[in-house]
């Protein structure tokens, strides 16, 4: 396996942290990485919300049960996306950047886990101050991992490739 395919697929969901300050500047390096993301016509129509203070995390893991790793995390960043300026893929665009993003933390040591936003908007958005055209489409919760969760199961490629039309079923041999 080459390091690329071995990096991608050494990523998890980091959901405890070590109690250590996550300094800024590495924040800063993952969101500069993730700015490269594609986006429709090159839009790039996202920003980012680092978020340190421990109230407003606190608060941010009360939106919902997943949201409860917030709580532990030293810091956090809020993907948006602009739906004006990109209203018709503001929220694959946004997800692209989120993806990058978490690629970026885990490539510069970090921990993170993608907590779901899209059914708390617009509680996030008066949390956190965010204009109507803006979405959160992810939040991160980032810090240094102190755990290291197994690999989860994975469907089998029979299961989830098709050739030629939706049903038709790939059955050749396993990727992996």
């Amino acid at each position: 396996m080459n390091s690329c395919s071995e990096f991608l697929l050494t990523r998890r969901s980091i959901r405890v942290f070590e109690e250590k300050e996550v300094p800024i500047d590495i924040v800063l390096k993952a969101i500069d990485i993730a700015r490269y993301a594609p986006s429709a016509k090159n839009i790039q129509p996202w920003a980012f919300i680092i978020v340190k203070d421990r109230g407003i995390l606190n608060k941010l893991a009360e939106l919902h049960p997943g949201a409860a790793p917030l709580r532990r995390a030293p810091i956090a960043v809020v993907v948006l996306a602009d739906s004006q300026a990109s209203p018709v893929s503001y929220l694959v665009d946004g997800a692209n950047a989120a993806m990058y993003l978490w690629l970026a933390l885990h490539c510069l040591g970090l921990g993170a886990v993608w907590i779901q936003t899209l059914r708390n908007i617009d509680e996030i958005r008066k949390l956190l101050n965010i204009p109507e055209n803006w979405v959160p489409v992810a939040i991160m919760a980032i810090g240094y991992p102190a755990e290291r969760p197994s690999p989860k199961p994975r469907k089998d490629l029979s299961e989830i490739v098709f050739v030629d039309v939706f049903g038709n079923r790939y059955s050749g041999a396993k990727a992996s």
